[in-house]
């Protein structure tokens, strides 16, 4: 493809992200998938090309830009050789006439910005919220980090984390698979928040596909028992697969029934050492690797997921053993999920106390520690760690 081919392809993309953020339809990464998967002719440089393009364009746009030609021309403005390929060449961009403009450039959308400065974060610290996210590993407490470093010789610890490690862009970890796991160091950290240890009974409750189940389970030396639950199918069915080839054979998964969560988690009432809740989040501290997830969350959907993180919540209390402790866990960076949902719960269930989990990331904030991509080089998170009453 030529360079201006490139660039319409860009185009024809944003236009395809921006009416799925509109409508609820499917992901970025989803949608260039699925556009490549019809046009082999493009090569691997190609498609590399095309997704920079497209992904520099998104976090130029903090409101969703008309079109995606309009989110385009911005990025153009500080590109000359850019702009100079909308010359209307075969299968490249019309030219640019007179008077049409370009999108606004931003970071958040206005009705974002009020929150993130009611939740105290300064406006210096959103351009952070949109950069590229690093590479970055967790590697098997069994796994010697001579191991990592044979094949990755350019990997770099990462301060705090006994077995994080940040490798360059673009890293094949292919070779790592079951000695590594991909994950952010802020995700390092929160499950590092549990304090989990070996023998112990724990309760993922959001677990998803099995990230932090991971985590949990070798900070557990393989001993005990790590029951991981979802009332994502999809999402749940990758968790098992990822166990076996990390070696950690203590995890069993739960699929459960949305709103009927308490019925089928019966048998663990009072059971649990440690509860940790990855709740489903607004996801404002991981805009670095979705940027267009900005434009989806609208105010309605944000009520709707602080309703959903209290639900989860009253599943989650009454599943911790006396003078255990619930971890609660949102990846997001406004206190109404976070520092506000902590209070709530604390008002609500009388006995209950919160603590700052000791951490080697992050600030306290509220009853918990907070993340951000600018004060941590991590993803954003709040954490607490809240203890049952004796």
């Amino acid at each position: 493809m030529k360079p201006a081919a490139r660039t319409q392809a860009a185009i024809e993309l944003l236009d395809a992200i921006i009416a799925a953020a509109r409508e609820g339809g499917a992901a970025a990464d989803t949608l260039i998938a699925r556009y490549f998967s019809t046009r082999r002719y493009a090569g691997s440089k190609d498609r590399r090309a095309v997704r920079e393009l497209v992904y520099a364009a998104i976090r130029q746009c903090g409101e969703v830009p008309a079109s995606g030609r309009a989110a385009m021309l911005l990025l153009a403005q500080d590109d000359a050789e850019l702009a100079a390929r909308f010359d209307g060449s075969a299968h490249g961009p019309a030219p640019v006439p007179a008077g049409e403009e370009p999108a606004a450039a931003g970071v958040v959308p206005a009705w974002l910005e009020r929150k993130l400065a009611e939740s105290g974060l300064d406006a210096a610290t959103w351009p952070a919220l949109v950069d590229r996210a690093p590479l970055d590993v967790r590697l098997r407490r069994d796994v010697a980090a001579s191991t990592l470093q044979e094949v990755v010789p350019e990997a770099v610890p990462i301060a705090g984390l006994v077995h994080g490690w940040r490798l360059p862009a673009g890293t094949d970890v292919a070779p790592l698979a079951g000695a590594a796991e991909v994950q952010d160091a802020g995700s390092q950290a929160v499950s590092l928040a549990a304090a989990v240890r070996p023998g112990m009974t724990v309760v993922d409750l959001c677990a998803g596909a099995g990230g932090k189940t991971l985590a949990l389970g070798d900070a557990m030396e393989g001993q005990g028992r790590i029951v991981a639950c979802d009332v994502d199918r999809a999402r749940l069915s990758r968790l098992a697969p990822r166990a076996e080839k990390a070696n950690l054979h203590i995890v069993e998964t739960r699929l459960l029934d949305p709103n009927r969560e308490a019925a089928a988690l019966a048998d663990l009432n009072g059971a649990a050492d440690v509860v940790f809740v990855d709740a489903p989040c607004s996801g404002t501290g991981t805009w670095r690797r979705n940027p267009e997830a900005r434009w989806r969350l609208t105010p309605a959907r944000l009520d709707r997921l602080v309703a959903t993180q209290a639900h989860v919540l009253g599943v989650a209390a009454p599943l911790v053993r006396p003078g255990g402790t619930l971890v609660y866990v949102v990846c997001s960076l406004l206190d109404a999920e976070g520092k506000d949902q902590v209070a709530r719960f604390l008002a609500d269930h009388p006995g209950w106390q919160a603590s700052a989990p000791a951490m080697p990331m992050g600030t306290k904030h509220g009853d918990g520690v907070r993340l951000t991509p600018a004060h941590d080089h991590s993803d954003g998170f709040f954490v607490a760690c809240l203890s049952a009453p004796c």
